[in-house]
């Protein structure tokens, strides 16, 4: 009876052997499942740095071709504006000439209204200043002009 009551041996060997099982099989679980958890957290970190980097990439090509489109407006800017001051250079040229044109023609006309025929020498002559503004009160004055250059 003695020997039924406590039991030693291959019984109690045996129970004891299952229970360090069991919490070894425990133990092994809980650490799987720690490794687990710091795997996750170590290929999110991993994530979310790859996708910084290419957020950073994608924010320094964005950037860069903002600054290209700016200064393709710049420089079309600034194509419009030689074009513009050239046109506007022109006209004013263009203008000067025109002017220069009329003045020449007026003195011409006022030339040729200056040659008067003399009757004794039955040819053309040009009379002095003197005379012509003791006769019909010419006054000796240059013509005037007003340009306006317009510059950018």
């Amino acid at each position: 009876m003695g020997s039924k009551c406590c039991k030693s041996g291959p019984d109690k060997d045996a129970l004891e052997k299952e229970k360090l099982k069991r919490l070894r099989e425990k133990r092994r679980r809980a650490r799987a499942k720690a490794a687990g958890k710091i795997q996750a957290w170590w290929r999110g970190t991993l994530v979310r740095r790859t996708l910084l980097v290419a957020a950073l990439r994608a924010w320094m090509i964005q950037s860069w071709w903002r600054t290209l489109l700016w200064r393709r407006v710049l420089k079309r800017r600034q194509d419009l504006l030689k074009i513009y001051v050239i046109r506007e250079e022109a006209a004013v040229k263009l203008q000067s000439w025109v002017r220069m044109w009329q003045c020449h023609r007026r003195y011409w006309h006022v030339c040729n209204a200056l040659c008067i025929l003399q009757v004794p020498k039955g040819c053309f002559s040009f009379q002095t200043r003197e005379s012509l503004q003791e006769q019909y009160d010419v006054t000796p004055s240059q013509p005037e002009f007003h340009i306006e250059i317009l510059s950018v």
